[in-house]
């Protein structure tokens, strides 16, 4: 090819390329920029932002709801409290003087084992420095050699009993017997040991104990309470609460313990009035323990209208706002904006937000606030 040529077919092989017909690929292998495809037919959040959820899709999420109805229902608050002893039902086991711990009986007891009032836990060695000790130590020695003397005398004047008058006779029998009794007052005091007892029936709720273990005096060994009768102790702000409190609850997951009020305090605890409570079923004390923190819901008489719905219904929307999902449809669901205060700890009043005969739902609320 000569060079006058070359231009020349650079110029039409460019030509052919622009006016070339435009090619595309196979099916299956098109990766543009198209949006997937979705299927009509699936769960999915509308533009408007309710949510499309089919029949066989509820279904299988295990979807319920509920009518919800106006009425007047008691205000309640929700007060930070926990778990306390009963002190007619509980007790500590103290060291009244410093000493060396060393196991009792049975020997040392272990977190949850059951004690009778009145068993030995455990034994405390008085501690004494070594010049006290040696001072009692002489002063026993003496003790038992006057003793000795003293029986001595005394059964000489036994035998003399016919010429020797009766009151010299008695004088050394008083004598004999307090001189033995001072030798076992301190025999028992240099060989003694203090015995830590149950205060009351129950379970070991705390132990610190370790055999060889040097204590101090008034320092808590054990703390020894009964299971089935604790109490909940709760803090409320509104003094004018204590006079009235109408009902109690305690929730416990989904579930929710009625309560019984004891009593309130007449001084402040952190600025707040202490309530005290107990529960009404024993058996339900099992999954609680001392200082446990919970939750009480304490209902009062003042009442206020709303609608009650299960505590499980709340869900928030990615703007942090408190809703629930209203069934507007067979297969429709539209979320509302409520205002919910508490009512017995496994239900909430819901005051703004909803009109009596909407449909809530119940059970799977979270599975629906997350289809996109």
């Amino acid at each position: 090819m000569s060079r006058r040529s070359l231009p020349a077919s650079i110029l039409a092989l460019a030509l052919a390329c622009a006016f070339a017909p435009a090619t595309w690929a196979g099916e299956g292998h098109d990766h543009g920029d198209a949006p997937a495809a979705v299927n009509a037919n699936g769960p999915q959040r509308l533009p408007d932002g309710s949510v499309f959820l089919p029949k066989p899709a509820q279904r299988q999420i295990g979807l319920r709801t509920m009518a919800v109805e106006a009425a007047q229902l008691p205000r309640a608050l929700e007060l930070n409290g926990h778990i306390a002893m009963d002190p007619n039902a509980g007790g500590k086991v103290q060291a009244l003087q410093a000493g060396r711990l060393e196991a009792g009986p049975r020997g040392l007891p272990s977190l949850g084992q059951a004690v009778r009032k009145g068993e030995v836990l455990a034994y405390v060695l008085p501690a004494s420095d070594t010049l006290e000790r040696a001072n009692q130590t002489a002063q026993l020695a003496e003790l038992r050699a006057a003793q000795g003397l003293a029986a001595k005398r005394l059964a000489r004047l036994k035998e003399l009993a016919d010429s020797v008058p009766r009151k010299e006779i008695e004088a050394a029998e008083s004598e004999l017997a307090s001189l033995a009794a001072r030798s076992a007052a301190i025999a028992g005091g240099l060989g003694g040991r203090e015995a830590l007892v149950a205060p009351i029936s129950g379970v070991i709720a705390s132990a610190r104990a370790v055999a060889g273990q040097v204590l101090d005096a008034r320092e808590l060994v054990f703390e020894v309470v009964d299971p089935t009768r604790l109490r909940v102790e709760a803090l409320s702000f509104e003094a004018a609460l204590a006079g009235d409190v109408a009902t109690a609850y305690l929730p416990v997951g989904s579930d929710k313990l009625k309560l019984r009020f004891v009593g309130a305090g007449r001084s402040l605890r952190e600025q707040a009035l202490p309530l005290s409570f107990q529960l009404e079923d024993p058996k339900a004390l099992a999954h609680l323990a001392i200082g446990q923190p919970v939750k009480v819901v304490v209902q009062t008489r003042s009442q206020l209208s709303g609608m009650a719905v299960p505590a499980a219904s709340l869900v928030k929307n990615p703007a942090n706002q408190t809703i629930l999902w209203v069934k507007s449809a067979a297969e429709r669901f539209e979320p509302r904006v409520v205002t919910a205060v508490p009512l017995d700890g496994a239900t909430l009043a819901i005051t703004r937000g909803l009109k009596a005969g909407d449909r809530v739902v119940t059970e799977g609320a979270t599975l629906v606030n997350q289809v996109r």
